[in-house]
């Protein structure tokens, strides 16, 4: 059956997430849109999937606890999990293996962590946004070790992509996706660098703001609606 996706959603947790992106504005306004499923994934941490899943319960909507990871290079992978708890440990290591410099919300922005009633009910003192100790090369893999799956985000992009900074996807890097950001751009990349036709392929919204969440447009077939199934499908290497 095909399902509607969005695997790369920012909620007010990500300074540079707009404070309406509450857990039930964001899964309610998936719903508007026509998703059946969507991912959160806060830059570097994954403390509102909890609250994020629970509104989505409500509004009809499968969420998948996710983060969108800056590795050591600066490059932003997306981590899906099968499990809130796989994905808290995940975000725990993480916190573990990241720079720490006091945020400026005055200048970055807050981030807030919410309930699934969108109450504030914490916030967190260090900057998200800056680079882990995690390697690009060695994501996938330790990602895996979680139980998830690790893949290069917008990798079309002229920043903060594993292109614009390694100019290439190394087979070593063990990826079996990547998301672009925008799917036209797909045929022309696929002539520069063929490793992608051995790729699945995701386009997501990289939403921040409400109003930059996509209309239902892209699918996954799947057997069912699962984190583990969705896992398990962009796991799988290209035939």
């Amino acid at each position: 059956m095909k399902y509607f996706y969005d695997l790369h959603l920012h909620s007010c947790l990500s300074p540079c997430g707009d404070m309406d992106m509450t857990p039930n504005n964001i899964t309610g306004m998936a719903k508007l849109l026509g998703l059946d499923v969507i991912a959160l994934t806060d830059h570097n941490t994954s403390l509102n999937c909890g609250a994020a899943i629970e509104a989505g319960k409500r509004n009809g909507v499968y969420v998948i606890p996710g983060m969108e990871l800056t590795t050591s290079e600066d490059i932003h992978a997306v981590c899906l999990f099968p499990t809130l708890d796989r994905a808290l440990d995940w975000s725990e290591y993480v916190d573990n293996h990241r720079i720490k410099v006091k945020n400026r919300a005055e200048i970055y922005g807050r981030q807030v962590i919410m309930n699934s009633e969108d109450e504030e009910i914490g916030e967190i003192e260090h900057l998200l946004i800056p680079a882990s100790e995690i390697s690009i090369m060695n994501a996938h893999k330790i990602v895996a070790d979680f139980g998830g799956i690790c893949y290069p985000a917008h990798i079309d992009r002229d920043s903060l992509s594993i292109l614009s900074v390694l100019g290439e996807i190394d087979e070593y890097c063990g990826f079996t996706t990547a998301e672009l950001a925008d799917i036209t751009k797909l045929e022309g990349l696929r002539k520069l660098h063929p490793i992608l036709d051995t790729l699945n392929i995701v386009t997501n919204s990289d939403a921040h703001y409400l109003e930059n969440m996509r209309d239902a447009e892209n699918t996954l077939e799947l057997d069912e609606l699962s984190a583990e199934c969705i896992i398990s499908f962009l796991n799988r290497p290209k035939g």
